[in-house]
Formats: structure tokens, C-alpha cells, sequence
């Protein structure tokens, strides 16, 4: 099993940086595909990024230029920076491990974009 905890959230003016983090815990865990995803108020979760143990990251469309994710492996951590931040951007980011066939969710933590 995996146990997954975010940090980092907060608000931030349009324009602004946030830097959000996953650390991810277990009896035995080498995870090759992690990621964050998000869900706004009244929308579905949708993917925001995902990267491999190697370092090969995928986005979606809206964040690429603006969100950059990274992994620590050695720790056991996956980050999240977010720049240019938009009120669009406003959700509730949570991580992501899929692990001998399971997904596993941390709880979130909320990023709200507002002036």
C-alpha cells in the first residue's frame, strides 16, 4: 500500500508561484508512474502532470510553460511548481501513484488564485 501526503497550498494573487509537494510512503515502494491531478469547483478531476521514476513528464495543455513537475525518488517525493499562476488555476490539487495496478489519491490540498 501507499499512503501519499500533499503540502503547499495557499492563496495567491494571479500572476503568483506556488510550490506544492507529495510525499509518499510504504512498506515497499518503487513507483514509476506518479502525478498530480485537480479538481475544480464544479468540474471533473482532470490531469495536470505526471512524470515517470525516469524523469519523462507529461502536461496538459493548459499548464505547459507554467507548471513544472519533478520527483526526488531517493526521497520519495514529487513536486509541483506552479508559476503564472491564473484564477483558472484555482482547485483542489491532489497526488497521484499507481502502484501493482491500484491508484492511489492523497487527501489534497487547495490552491486558490484570486485578487
Amino acid at each position: 500500500q501507499v499512503q501519499l501526503v500533499e503540502s503547499g497550498g495557499g492563496l495567491v494573487q494571479p500572476g503568483g508561484s506556488l510550490r506544492l509537494s507529495c510525499v509518499a510512503s510504504g512498506s515497499a515502494l518503487s513507483i514509476n508512474h506518479m502525478g498530480w491531478y485537480r479538481q475544480a469547483p464544479g468540474s471533473k478531476r482532470e490531469l495536470v502532470a505526471t512524470i515517470t521514476s525516469g524523469g519523462f513528464a507529461n502536461y496538459a495543455d493548459s499548464v505547459k510553460g507554467r507548471f513544472t513537475v519533478s520527483r526526488d525518488n531517493a526521497k520519495n517525493t514529487v513536486s509541483l511548481q506552479m508559476i503564472s499562476l491564473k484564477p483558472e488555476d484555482t482547485a483542489v490539487y491532489c497526488c497521484n501513484a499507481y502502484w501493482i495496478g491500484v491508484n492511489y489519491w492523497g487527501k489534497g490540498t487547495l490552491v486558490t488564485v484570486s485578487s
